[in-house]
């Protein structure tokens, strides 16, 4: 009798230390808002800690790119019911959103509501996620004690909050990965930090004399690299003498340019057509196979100046330049969690069970599953990555599905096992070929028409590789089938 006494007894004392405890959200951007309104809604008390000085402020450094995917799918649903009551009107549906229109339009407004406004803490950066009075090794009753929370004010001042449950929404910007092969620095990368210009540079505003007639170095093969290349393919044309020179590590770049009409969202495949034209015409130079392995930096006209080191299939390869974005993609910052029993996969560093689903060395599409709460688990009882985060090292990651996931952490908090396992995206049919492409409306912003598609083979009259489906209507279409390991698949994997 003496056993179950004690265990009851343990259970409430655990259950007296939760009760009017938060959930901690880590960062305010839109998928931890909607984690927040998502909260209130199951009756839960959220508090929301974001490290800029406010809401969006990852967003606000990219502010100058247009999303891919329209304003259907990247506002939350209940978001839009704590937005409604202010006066606040849903954009276009059809609309294409820079990261200026997604905070002044969206983020800014859903953080100044009356729910959400007081339960947010700006200049406030987590640094670190324990169990309070226990470390990772302790077991028993583990679950029973409050978050430790640490965070770290922009005026260097230090305390701990305590939190019944954390939900880390705080994404990737700012930890990009290494120029370097291997996953590790080059050699004197560190020392080049003076030409770097950060993944996603304003080319065309805020950073154009930095690249204005210079010789730039592209690195990378995703949608932050190709926005930068075709921006400063405009820059060239306005700006002689601006050299621009694309690196990647593949051997092909046929993912890069995308299925052209036949992805699920026209914004994207046109931005591949757009870039291939550019590489054809002569106006970037391509250099494919190409690792580096060293930076050199000497000081030159411009100030300082680095010789690329590469090694490429011909054999060793310099270029000097004056700049170089490194669009290479990002990784977690999982340091702030070494004190939590996470289950990440050892590969791309998302939850086991998501990680599958994702995994870029052999997907290289955003068709993944809708997954909540039992996906994203971990052995640590009341703990969740969501959002960007929640993707590991994998890039393609969309708002939608970010909002629901938090929809079903927050039911799984709140006790409604059945809401949390109920999951559900509302987003376009996989294998569908869009004619569609962007316009630019009579008010100024740029529009899609999604009612112009066909379906199935290739827009342009010629066999085209097939979009991977997992179900009809769960995912964008967002590249083919194998990933990397597909990349040197037939001939028409270029698409049309």
């Amino acid at each position: 009798m003496s056993t179950p006494t004690s265990t009851s007894s343990s259970t409430s004392a655990g259950t007296d230390a939760l009760a009017g405890l938060p959930v901690v959200v880590v960062g305010a951007g839109p998928v931890g808002l909607a984690a927040a309104a998502h909260l209130l809604e199951q009756g839960l008390e959220p508090l929301i800690l974001e490290a800029g000085d406010e809401a969006g402020s990852a967003i606000r450094a990219w502010k100058h790119i247009r999303l891919f995917s329209p304003w259907r799918y990247n506002v939350d649903a209940a978001a839009a019911r704590l937005l409604e009551p202010t006066g606040w009107s849903h954009p276009k549906l059809t609309g294409l959103p820079t990261g200026a229109d997604l905070v002044e339009q969206y983020v800014a407004p859903l953080a100044a509501t009356p729910a959400l406004a007081p339960r947010i803490r700006t200049g406030s950066r987590v640094i670190a996620v324990s169990r309070v009075g226990l470390d990772k090794t302790h077991s028993i009753g583990r679950e029973l004690h409050p978050f430790l929370v640490r965070v770290q004010t922009t005026q260097g001042t230090i305390s701990d909050l305590h939190a019944r449950a954390v939900i880390d929404a705080s994404g990737t910007w700012g930890q990009s990965n290494p120029l370097g092969v291997s996953g590790l620095v080059a050699v004197g990368e560190a020392e080049a930090a003076d030409v770097m210009a950060g993944p996603l540079p304003d080319v065309l505003g805020s950073h154009r004399e930095r690249f204005a007639g210079r010789r730039v170095l592209v690195v990378g093969a995703g949608h932050s690299a190709t926005n930068t290349l075709l921006n400063l393919v405009r820059l060239a044309e306005q700006e002689p003498g601006t050299r621009i020179i694309w690196a990647v590590r593949a051997t092909s770049v046929a993912r890069t340019y995308g299925g052209g009409d036949l992805d699920g969202l026209p914004a994207r495949g046109a931005l591949g057509s757009r870039l291939r034209d550019a590489v054809e015409a002569g106006r970037i130079e391509l250099i494919t196979g190409a690792t580096i392995s060293a930076l050199r930096t000497d000081a030159g006209d411009h100030g300082a100046e680095v010789t690329v080191i590469f090694q490429t299939p011909s054999g060793e390869r310099h270029e000097r330049v004056d700049v170089i974005a490194a669009a290479t993609g990002f990784r977690p910052d999982l340091g702030m969690l070494r004190e939590l029993r996470l289950d990440l996969d050892p590969g791309v560093e998302a939850p086991s069970r998501l990680a599958p689903l994702i995994d870029p060395q052999f997907h290289s599409c955003g068709t993944v599953p809708p997954h909540g709460a039992d996906v994203l688990a971990h052995p640590e009882s009341g703990f969740f990555i969501a959002g960007m985060k929640s993707y590991g090292r994998a890039p393609t990651f969309l708002l939608a599905t970010g909002y629901e996931q938090v929809r079903s952490i927050a039911a799984h908090l709140a006790g409604d096992t059945e809401a949390a396992a109920n999951v559900a995206l509302d987003l376009p049919e996989t294998g569908v070929c869009s004619t569609s492409t962007p316009v630019v409306a009579t008010d100024g912003t740029v529009q899609i028409d999604d009612s112009s598609t066909s379906e199935g083979g290739s827009c342009c009259g010629t066999p085209a590789p097939q979009p991977v489906a997992i179900g009809a209507g769960v995912g964008f279409s967002t590249g083919f089938l194998h990933g990397r390991s597909g990349e040197a698949a037939s001939p028409a994997s270029t698409g049309c």
